[in-house]
């Protein structure tokens, strides 16, 4: 397997120089470490997984495999297996010849390309569908093959490229716990491209989200979850979204929304101001002596959990809120509290704030009326 290592890494496409999709990615990929590229369509993650594959031209800074720079290599020098969206199958080839293709073209011996295609085609599970044509299988089937395809050449590193956005919901599922047994069951390195962020937080080690201007944050799924640096980050991981809405500090560090104040301990020459408040939804909780009122406008049942809307005087959308169990009846008029340590604030900027004592952070709220 592989270390694949970025430094400076941008891109920019001929007569628009000055215009960067991507500039200064600086990050290491580790031997054997599944990282997942994330972010909105247009951010650039697909673009800087082909640079890495060598289907694209860097425009600055190095990639280097184990520790030699490839900027110049071609890609079937670089001994990486990409694996598509489109899945890339050629019809009118069987299964068994489809995973063969590679091999047959680096002129291995056709009793070595049988075994190894078998043996690829029992680890995922399709053996029975050797001598099928891809127009036969589904869409989960064929993107076995695609997979299949790749591992069977042992590359040095996998290179995913969305390879689940075309399947359904419950083969997504089915892929992701696939992809992830592979993962384990070939202890390789992958790199792997998706705008989902459920796919990024159930698949990764770690997790480089992509944003309009360049890399966000790096780092493991739960710390992200946890700490998001900015805005940005904690608007996209997590599902459902963040509720993020505006609030602000008064000069003792006191956080208000709305008619809410909420206990959160300021770090030391913080300043005054606006700021933008961030509670998940799974981090609300009913409190019937909480600070943050509303009335129920919708209340989506999910089975084990709803997902409740509340809209709050003072804030510019309602609030969600997850419920296990009963949840309140519309239009009906409801209070709840974040859970203690949950609340995050991010200056103007955008930037996280941190508080003053993360160990022992007490997120109580207190009305209005206490407040003052």
């Amino acid at each position: 397997m592989a270390t694949i290592a970025l430094q400076g890494v941008g891109k920019t496409y001929p007569g628009k120089e000055s215009q960067y999709i991507l500039r200064g990615v600086d990050f290491t990929i580790e031997d054997g470490e599944f990282v997942v590229l994330v972010g909105p369509s247009g951010c650039g993650k697909s673009t800087l997984l082909r640079m890495i594959a060598g289907l694209e031209e860097i425009s600055a800074g190095e990639i280097r495999i184990d520790g030699v720079t490839v900027n110049d290599t071609p890609p079937a020098k670089r001994g990486l297996s990409m694996v598509f969206q489109s899945y890339a199958l050629y019809a009118h080839m069987s299964v068994f010849e489809n995973i063969a293709f590679g091999l047959r073209l680096a002129r291995v011996p056709k009793a070595e390309i049988k075994v190894a295609v078998h043996s690829v085609a029992k680890m995922l599970q399709m053996e029975h569908l050797l001598e099928r044509r891809p127009p036969q299988l589904s869409g989960g089937q064929r993107q076995r093959v695609a997979i299949g395809r790749a591992i069977v050449r042992k590359p040095r590193a996998f290179l995913f490229d969305e390879p689940l956005s075309n399947l359904d919901a419950a083969l997504r599922a089915d892929m992701r716990v696939e992809i992830a047994r592979l993962h384990k069951q070939l202890a390789a390195t992958m790199v792997y491209v998706t705008h989902d962020q459920v796919e990024a937080m159930t698949l990764a080690d770690r997790i480089v989200v992509l944003g309009p201007a360049g890399v966000q944050q790096i780092g493991a799924p739960m710390h992200l979850y946890d700490h998001p640096a900015n805005v940005f980050v904690a608007g996209f991981i997590g599902s459902p979204k963040m509720n993020l809405f505006g609030g602000s500090l008064d000069a003792g560090g006191r956080l208000r929304i709305g008619g809410a104040a909420l206990d959160w301990p300021a770090p030391a020459g913080v300043r005054p101001g606006a700021v933008t408040v961030g509670i998940r939804p799974e981090h609300l909780v009913a409190d019937p002596h909480g600070a943050i009122q509303g009335e129920v406008i919708l209340v989506e049942r999910l089975g084990a959990e709803s997902y409740v809307h509340l809209a709050v005087a003072g804030l510019a959308k309602p609030l969600m809120v997850v419920v296990k169990g009963e949840p309140p009846a519309a239009n009906a008029a409801w209070r709840v509290s974040p859970m203690a340590g949950r609340v995050h604030v991010f200056d103007e900027g955008g930037l996280r704030i941190a508080p003053a004592d993360v160990n022992n952070m007490t997120a109580g709220v207190a009305g209005a009326a206490e407040a003052a």
